[in-house]
């Protein structure tokens, strides 16, 4: 707090852990005042530093003070003989944990409140000594001595020490080592001695911290070995290796899984690569060039073959001729050719007819594999010095062979060409042959160089003595298509035209040349009347047809054109007229016309064969000067035509074409008749009549003063019909500025003029409107009076019938309210009984859906119920007959014969319920004995008829069963009685119930 007084100065409030620094002007020393305090200034002092607050610095931190204060053995300030603190000029302090404390007048805070580095585990400072001092431990350091402060722990700087750089531990794993380099001689931390350059490496598993005078170069990782990988290695220099051997600089050596399991290679050892092993399978074999022997000694020059199966890895120095190979397996279609490498090079074939494989020796070198000569039945060869059966090549000979056939070549043959095809000719197929040399060919002999062709159909093979020198094909030809033939003996050319023709081998397609121009032309096949020049497609050339010049050339003229042609062996021209189709013989040639064109008009723009007769036109450009020296540009356009009659002479049509460029001549022509008739007028008087006078000068006028209608050039037929004058204009600036500021005063008169006119007529019209809008208005206000009164009429009409129409519209509405109630009554009773009749068929449906619902239930449980206990007849019925089958027909003859206290025992014993013996043919009613029987009767009832007949009421079936129908609650069913013949009584039957079943 600093509060200012109006006589004794500033009075300053220093809080505790402050300080200020006040400046006596008198004495010119400085002093600190520390708080709490309250400071009264003096008017001689001068406070220089406000309150601030002390410096703290806590147990984990530290500052650095430069120009510190001095002090005594006690710790005390020194001050000098001005009370003033000393200071250590140029010195810098490192202050630690302490209480808060002030900086003293000339100390600075070099370095903020900083905390304490801690160092972990396996961290380090680099630390250099910056001059002579003696460490906290008692170590004497000198002036760049470097040393490493590791952790874990807390480093407290110091000024005589300079941090250079921060270290973490190396990581050690296992199969893995560290190459370190020393920076110059010391001891390293395991005492041993180690000089500058010296490298090493470190494989002691775990955290290796690098020395201040190590240098970390690399982490080396181990080579794991198997029985796939081998490390070939090179000695750097002269040492003992791991494995206790001494290896010689530059000597090379192979390390295997038989010798460790993984190597790392040392400093004085170089990796050269790492091998893979040589696998030979069965089929495989291969060539070693300068093997090492057993002491590991390679001997150069000598080769090594080695067959599979087989695994092995090349020694350093050793490498394989031509890599693995496959060994020689020979089919029935396979050869092979060898040659002897020791002795003068012989040759020979190899067949599957020697051996089924072969491996060829270190003596013999494999020239090629052979695959057989395999010739179809279409195919043939010729073999150039073919061997002899004795194996002898005979020069300079040839050998035809023809399919079907399989073979090899032998040595030094060769085939001339290949496997050729047959040739096959058809119908319209051809083939010139030459001998190579005379031969006699079937009845003809044939001398060397003579030349023949046989036609087709037709299937040849050329002998050895005849060369094919081409094979030729009939050309079809329409009625409007040709070629253009020459005879190679006489020389004469002449146009097949309108059919099919085979060149023989005297003839040949002879290309007809044309000009260049004529030939762009034809190429070009251009419409004459659409693309007459070739400035209209700068852009691009038209699409082309495909040329071929031994073809006849064909034109087609256009209708109302004609084409000039002329024969320069006959020396006689024709002219075509179209539409028609021009076909050119080989002497002839077209007419080239080159017509002018463009604005103005240019000579060779026009560059055609055809000559359109018109009606066209045709524009041009010319300047002309006026008699008072004004010059003009004027544009024309011509309407021209050729005068041909309707079956033209020959004179009459070529007289079309004596003029080359007939557009230039008439345009020159007709551009001197108008300059001519121009130069005699005056400007004025030819910009009023310039159409008139361009016409008088182009068509003359008669004797009666009037102007022609055409202009005949009787050279070539030409007729001019009409002249068009498209536009004037002064080709001088200042004519034209001149000419066109007259225009456009003319026009601003003009348009004054309008102006006026129109002004006046609308002030007219306005004055009309406005007289108009008068007498409206009146009578607009007429009609308004008449409203308004009829408006009050109608008021007094409204008040009327307000007093009679508000009783009346009352009356109403209640009558309509009570018609709405009434109504609203009626729909809502109406809709209440909707309502109800839809509850009731709502309720009526659900009691029909689950009265069907039980009766299906009821009927499903009833046919339920009725299976089960027909399951128990169908079970009791075969329980009866098992039991039936089981007494047999014997048992119950017995049964039949003994007493019936007997029976009745055996019975019951048996568990049947009822029985009913008889002899089969006496008739016994058995209505009771049924009856009986349902009712669970358990007594046995015995009949005994005479041996003669016993019958039963109710038939017996096949099965020997009686069955007897009956009715239970309203159910029918049916009662089973088996019947079993007794064999001691043939004649006697028993009946005995098995069960019911319904009669279903």
């Amino acid at each position: 707090l600093v509060s200012m007084s109006s006589s004794d100065g500033v009075n300053v409030a220093i809080p505790p852990y402050h300080f200020l620094h006040v400046l006596d002007n008198n004495t010119n020393v400085t002093r600190l005042v520390s708080g709490p305090a309250t400071f009264f200034r003096k008017s001689n002092e001068k406070i220089i530093k406000l309150p601030q607050r002390m410096i703290t610095v806590t147990i984990k931190e530290y500052c650095i003070i430069s120009n510190p204060v001095k002090k005594d053995d006690n710790g005390d300030i020194v001050m000098d003989e001005f009370c003033q603190a000393s200071l250590t000029y140029g010195d810098v302090e490192y202050r630690f944990a302490q209480p808060p404390f002030p900086l003293y007048p000339g100390e600075e805070i070099m370095k903020e409140v900083t905390s304490l580095t801690v160092l972990a585990q396996n961290k380090a400072l680099l630390l250099s000594a910056l001059i002579n001092f003696k460490s906290e431990d008692g170590v004497d350091r000198v002036a760049g001595e470097q040393w490493l402060f590791e952790g874990p722990g807390v480093y407290r700087p110091r000024k005589e020490v300079e941090v250079l750089s921060a270290r973490t531990a190396e990581m050690i794993s296992p199969n893995s080592a560290l190459f370190v380099r020393a920076l110059m001689d010391f001891k390293d931390r395991d005492g041993q001695k180690r000089v500058y350059g010296e490298e090493w490496l470190v494989k002691s598993v775990g955290a290796y911290m690098v020395g201040a005078y190590e240098e970390r170069v690399d982490v080396i990782e181990a080579y794991n070995l198997d029985e796939k990988r081998a490390l070939h290695v090179k000695a750097k220099r002269t040492h003992v290796d791991n494995f206790g051997k001494r290896r010689k600089h530059g000597e090379e050596w192979l390390i295997t899984h038989l010798d460790t399991e993984s190597h790392i290679p040392s400093v004085n050892e170089e990796v050269v690569q790492v091998v893979s092993p040589i696998v030979l399978a069965s089929n495989n074999y291969c060539i070693i060039c300068d093997p090492v022997n057993e002491e590991g000694v390679p001997r150069i020059g000598k080769k090594l073959l080695v067959r599979g199966e087989k695994a092995f890895f090349l020694m350093p120095g050793e490498d394989l001729d031509d890599g693995i190979m496959d060994v020689y397996v020979l089919g029935q279609s396979d050869g092979i050719i060898l040659r002897a490498l020791e002795k003068h090079g012989e040759e020979w074939l190899i067949t599957h007819l020697d051996t089924e494989s072969h491996i060829p020796s270190v003596n013999e070198e494999v020239v090629q594999v052979v695959s057989p000569i395999v010739l179809a039945s279409n195919n043939y060869c010729i073999i150039c010095d073919p061997v002899n059966e004795e194996g002898v090549p005979r020069i300079g000979k040839k050998l035809l062979v023809r399919g079907e056939k399989a073979f090899f070549l032998m040595p030094g043959e060769d085939l001339d060409d290949g496997i050729m095809d047959v040739y096959v000719l058809g119908q319209s197929d051809g083939i010139i042959l030459r001998a190579l040399e005379s031969f006699q060919d079937g009845n003809a002999a044939r001398t060397a160089g003579e030349e023949w062709m046989l036609t087709g159909p037709l299937e040849y093979v050329p002998p050895i003595e005849v060369e094919v020198v081409t094979v030729r094909k009939a050309i079809p030809l329409d009625e409007n298509e040709g070629i253009y033939v020459r005879d190679k003996r006489s020389g004469q050319v002449r146009a097949v035209i309108g059919s099919t023709y085979l060149l023989n081998q005297d003839e040949e397609l002879w290309p007809k040349k044309l000009s260049p121009a004529v030939e762009k032309i034809l190429r070009a096949n251009k419409d004459p009347q659409g693309e007459r020049a070739d400035y209209r497609k700068r852009g691009g050339d038209g699409e082309e047809e495909e040329w071929d010049p031994t073809r006849v050339i064909t034109y087609r003229v256009p209708h109302n054109a004609a084409v000039h042609i002329y024969d320069y062996k006959g020396k006689k021209s024709r002219v075509v007229f179209g539409p028609e189709r021009v076909m050119l013989g080989p002497d002839e040639e077209f007419t080239l016309l080159s017509l002018s064109g463009g604005k103005p008009k240019r000579t060779n723009i026009i560059k055609t064969i055809c000559l359109l007769l018109g009606p066209d036109f045709c524009t041009d450009v010319l300047v002309v000067e006026t008699a008072d020296h004004a010059r003009l540009s004027i544009q024309l356009s011509y309407n021209w035509q050729f005068q041909v009659s309707i079956k033209p002479t020959q004179e009459e049509a070529t007289k079309l074409f004596s003029q080359p460029d007939f557009v230039g001549d008439f345009c020159k022509t007709i551009a001197a008749r108008v300059r001519g008739i121009v130069a005699s007028v005056n400007f004025d008087q030819f910009h009023k009549n310039s159409a008139s006078l361009i016409r008088q000068s182009v068509f003359g006028t008669d004797p009666d003063d009037k102007i022609g209608d055409i202009l005949l050039f009787p050279q070539n037929n030409l007729v001019v019909t009409s002249v068009d004058v498209q536009a004037v204009e002064p080709v001088d600036q200042r004519t034209r500025d001149a000419l066109q500021k007259s225009v456009q005063l003319a026009i601003e008169i003009t348009s004054n003029s309008q102006e006026a006119s129109a002004r006046q007529e609308a002030e007219r019209l306005d004055q009309e409107a406005r007289g108009k809008l008068e007498r409206q208005r009146i009578k607009d206000e007429a009609k308004a009076e008449e409203a308004r009164r009829g408006l009050l009429e109608l008021q007094v009409e409204l008040a009327a019938l307000e007093s009679t129409g508000q009783a009346k519209a009352e009356a109403q509405s209640r009558v309509e309210a009570a018609l709405i109630s009434t109504q609203a009554e009626v729909k809502k009773a109406r809709l209440e009984a909707e309502a109800e009749k839809i509850k009731t068929d709502a309720e009526l449906e659900r009691l029909k859906l689950a009265r069907e619902a039980e009766l299906d239930y009821i009927q499903k449980k009833g046919h339920l119920n009725l299976e089960c206990k027909m399951r128990d007849v169908e079970i009791e019925t075969a329980y009866f007959l098992k039991r039936v089958q089981a007494l047999g027909a014997e048992n119950l003859r017995h049964i039949a014969c003994a007493g019936p206290e007997r029976d009745v025992r055996m019975l019951r014993a048996l568990n049947l319920k009822s029985t009913l013996i008889t002899d089969g043919r006496s008739p016994v009613n058995l209505l009771d004995a049924t009856t009986g029987l349902i009712g669970q009767a358990r007594s046995t009832v015995h009949v005994r008829q005479s041996d003669d007949e016993v019958t039963a009421t109710e038939p017996i079936d096949e099965d020997g069963y009686m069955v007897r129908r009956i009715s239970l609650d309203d159910m029918p069913y049916v009662h089973i009685y088996p019947f079993v013949s007794l064999p001691h009584h043939p004649s006697a039957a028993a009946f005995s119930t098995v069960g019911m079943c319904p009669a279903d």
